[in-house]
């Protein structure tokens, strides 16, 4: 099985841990009070987390409306075996040529999702219903206690978009227990909602893939920032899969809040239909972030693009290692 250590490192590769909003609460040691407005609806394809079983790492992903969970994780927990994948394969084929799952392989995804070393691999991940048809077929005495504790996490995730309030509440606990200030809270859940309704509008006008949302997310930042999402990332020294939004200050996160909602809007009053021209209405979105942060950067008499990251100091100190290794 991979060591304590192991599951730490992989824990913290993906940057937030899972708790419920009862369990945030008790960490943060008294009951914070929500803000009044919740924006809703913000759970977005790709949005990964980690769930912990034990101290050791589940991952998931959410992925066309529901989250789907990283089947070698689960069995790497219930097993205990240090070849998840040789086993799952042959549960796999088992499952396929003997007891007639036939449908199985058809809710079964290759989803990317980030590994130990901190990149993403394409992994096999399942719904939470599949996922219970296959511990059915693992014999193991860790298979119970397993299937309590997922049907308690899978049940959160379904809550929370069923109501995406309960989501937005736990986010908010989440960030509080990690030390984000009000303000900056505040801030990182309007640009979620933001992101959201713009992502929904790129759908509409026929933008579908992860690259193009990815292409025109750089527009935004580039024209808003002066700077693309990777040297963005680099300014602040983060690694590829920090999300930079975690990273951002207020005023960062109040002008891409801006900019990619005034892109919704230039991409509704142009009708803007593919690629192309949903590019252009990116590049005039970020010319209104830009032109609020030059103006904001003029009275302060200072740059806003901040090197500034929230990185944990042991997080800093992994980086820092990883680097001379």
């Amino acid at each position: 099985m991979k060591t304590t250590n192991e599951a730490e490192n992989m824990a913290k590769a993906l940057s937030v841990t899972d708790m419920s909003l009862e369990e945030a609460m008790v960490k943060l040691g008294k009951k914070t009070e929500p803000p009044k407005t919740i924006p809703t609806d913000f759970i977005q394809d790709g949005c990964s987390e980690v769930s912990l079983f034990k101290n050791h790492p589940i991952r998931k992903i959410f992925h066309k409306n529901e989250w789907f969970y990283s089947i070698v994780d689960i069995i790497r927990v219930i097993v205990g075996t240090d070849r998840p994948r040789k086993y799952w394969g042959d549960l796999k084929d088992k499952l396929l040529n003997t007891e007639g799952f036939f449908d199985i392989s058809d809710k079964i995804n290759k989803l990317k999702m980030v590994s130990s070393d901190g990149k993403k691999y394409p992994t096999e991940a399942a719904d939470a219903e599949t996922i219970f048809r296959i511990i059915q077929s693992i014999p193991s005495p860790n298979a119970e206690p397993f299937k309590r504790w997922f049907a308690r996490v899978a049940y959160e995730r379904i809550q929370e978009i069923q109501n995406p309030e309960v989501g937005a509440r736990r986010i908010m606990m989440l960030y509080k227990a990690k030390g984000y200030s009000d303000e900056w809270i505040a801030n990182r859940i309007k640009t979620i909602a933001a992101r959201k309704e713009l992502t929904d509008e790129w759908q509409r006008r026929g933008i579908t893939s992860a690259g193009e949302f990815a292409i025109l997310t750089n527009i935004i930042n580039k024209e808003t920032f002066d700077k693309n999402v990777q040297d963005h990332k680099t300014l602040k020294g983060l690694s590829k899969t920090d999300d930079l939004r975690d990273h951002m200050t207020p005023i960062e996160l109040a002008l891409t809040m801006l900019a990619e909602t005034t892109t919704k809007e230039f991409a509704k009053s142009m009708n803007a239909q593919g690629m192309k021209s949903n590019a252009d209405a990116a590049k005039k979105g970020g010319e209104v972030g830009k032109a609020a942060r030059i103006s904001i950067e003029r009275k302060l008499g200072k740059s806003v693009v901040s090197e500034t990251n929230y990185l944990t100091p042991r997080q800093k100190q992994m980086r820092i290692e990883n680097k001379k290794s």
